[in-house]
């Protein structure tokens, strides 16, 4: 069977997630589509549909939609989309940090009988934050420590040069909604963490740029009536964006994978 798949935004992410899912490696077949304000970088790419606009997108009649764009799109692109009864996957998670707009994400989701869904990206154990959500006495701390490259204009604005710092530097601490807010960029990390358990508020986050670093670190602390977590992951940053981790376009395949798996392991 074929499902068509439309991307908002055709970044890095979306470019590796299309590849893959065009090569077939994964069993089922994709016919693609694109809404994004620079071409398709052709080669195994030029096969994708170009929509002009969001119009000719909801016309093509997409099985499910993935956003990978930014905050904006998802403000703005996303609900009609959702209230039109197509699916969507979102990969810009620090959006839904506002919470006037993740409401009206949510209702235009409900109107269209479909889901807004995050995929698991560079973190693991949501699983297990999920089952915690709503239990009394939990407490959730991320850390996200990432090198010197991922944060290059953060350190400018600070006044900081790259080549001098020597040890690494709390960039914030705070909630998740403030993280996912401050930096759309780095921490979708941050409020996947939040939304799968204790919320926005209540979700500490420290974020570090640590010159030492050679990959992009994600730590979780989960402290319970029920048990205790920690879990260190050490991603490799993506070859042509350090921002983000090598491993999330394989986390947005593998959900898309289950969107239309007839077993999926939860």
């Amino acid at each position: 069977m074929t499902y068509r798949i439309a991307f908002i935004g055709m970044g890095t992410i979306a470019q590796d997630v299309a590849r893959t899912l065009l090569r077939g490696e994964r069993g089922a077949g994709f016919e693609l589509g694109a809404l994004s304000r620079s071409q398709p970088p052709g080669g195994e790419l030029d096969i994708l549909t170009c929509f002009a606009g969001l119009e000719s997108l909801l016309a093509w009649r997409p099985d499910l939609v993935i956003e990978a764009a930014s905050q904006q799109a998802v403000w703005e692109l996303v609900p009609a989309c959702l209230r039109t009864g197509i699916p969507v996957l979102v990969t810009s998670v620090g959006a839904l940090a506002d919470t006037e707009k993740f409401l009206a994400l949510q209702q235009a989701a409900a109107q269209g009988g479909v889901a807004l869904r995050v995929p698991a990206g560079a973190v693991a154990s949501l699983d297990y934050l999920q089952a915690l959500r709503g239990v009394e006495g939990v407490k959730v701390v991320y850390e996200s420590r990432k090198p010197v490259d991922a944060w290059l204009d953060e350190l400018a604005l600070r006044g900081v040069a790259p080549d001098a710092l020597q040890e690494p530097l709390e960039l914030f601490r705070g909630n998740a909604r403030d993280a996912a807010l401050r930096y759309p960029k780095n921490l979708n990390v941050a409020a996947t963490v939040a939304l799968a358990c204790t919320g926005m508020e209540a979700t500490e986050v420290s974020v570090v740029v640590d010159p030492a670093a050679t990959g992009n670190t994600h730590t979780i602390c989960v402290n319970s009536p029920m048990g205790e977590l920690r879990t260190t992951l050490k991603n490799e940053p993506s070859p042509t964006n350090p921002k983000t981790s090598w491993v999330v376009a394989q986390s947005i395949v593998s959900a898309v994978e289950r969107q239309f798996a007839s077993f999926v392991v939860a």
